[in-house]
């Protein structure tokens, strides 16, 4: 298992900043044992100045809010102090190449009562590649996505992960490196974490919004591709028709961009070096290491 945390480091819980080893939760919360919880997963990067930069902190963080509030979590909490913290323990723990996990959860209640009150905690740690460097070998997964009449599908609610986890531990099973599900439709919805990204014909498509989480890493590929003057296109689609394309990739906070080798053993057209996707991962790469 991974070693997140040892009894030096330092996390930010309820306004202070205390030892995480000496940090302790209400076993009888409602997030605990509901999933009733809110988080956003964020990370930070040294720059080509060598310092340390949160990557789209504001939007992150208004995320948070937007997510709590839809879940009717009490949200008292000012975005700019929770970036000024964040900063803060990420200084602490002398990281910068980090992943900042931020969660809002629920106090002691074992019932369906509303809260009236809510915790926060900010945890850093060291952090590289998510999904690692080489390209990924994707299968369709067996579960789908939530139903976004049973649940909020754009909040990033901890309680939706559950499905994520069981999709990639699934496709992992059959020895596959991750997950692609699809929606209660049938169509292409997204990974376990990560928006997904199609190339065909000279641009890129990508599932359209409804059934799946609004990425910010997904819409910073919008900026990107139209500095690049790259075609995106949001459109249904099956896993059919995407079979044998051209390229792939995912996207998110912690996957970054990474291309894809094949899907459901059937590999793309073009050498990913080669590609637009190619070209979207330097450039991403090249943004968020700039201090801007």
């Amino acid at each position: 298992m991974a070693n997140y945390y040892n009894e030096n480091t330092i996390i930010y819980l309820d306004g202070k900043f205390v030892k995480a080893a000496e940090s302790k939760i209400d076993l009888y919360n409602q997030s605990l044992h509901y999933g009733y919880a809110v988080f956003e997963g964020i990370r930070s990067y040294k720059t080509v100045d060598g310092t340390t930069k949160i990557f789209k902190a504001a939007e992150h963080y208004h995320r948070l809010k937007n997510s709590a509030n839809a879940l009717h979590i009490p949200y008292h909490f000012d975005s700019e102090v929770l970036i000024e913290a964040t900063y803060e323990v990420l200084k602490q723990n002398n990281l910068q190449d980090a992943y900042i996990r931020t969660i809002v959860y629920g106090p002691s209640n074992m019932s369906y009562d509303i809260n009236e009150e809510s915790h926060i905690a900010i945890l850093v740690w060291q952090m590289g590649a998510f999904l690692g460097h080489n390209l990924l070998r994707i299968a369709v997964s067996p579960f789908q996505r939530p139903n976004p009449k049973g649940f909020i599908i754009t909040a990033k609610a901890c309680g939706h992960y559950v499905n994520s986890m069981m999709a990639s531990n699934e496709a992992k099973s059959r020895g596959f490196n991750e997950a692609l599900l699809t929606d209660m439709n049938g169509y292409v919805a997204e990974g376990p974490g990560a928006n997904v990204f199609f190339e065909m014909d000279g641009k890129l498509i990508t599932p359209s919004l409804g059934n799946i989480l609004p990425g910010i890493t997904r819409a910073t590929i919008f900026e990107i591709c139209k500095d690049l003057g790259i075609t995106v296109e949001e459109k249904f689609f099956t896993k059919e028709e995407i079979y044998g394309v051209d390229a792939a990739f995912f996207c998110g906070t912690a996957a970054e961009v990474i291309g894809w080798e094949s899907l459901d053993g059937i590999a793309f057209k073009k050498d990913w070096n080669d590609t637009l996707s190619k070209k979207v991962q330097s450039a991403y790469k090249a943004l968020i290491v700039a201090n801007k």
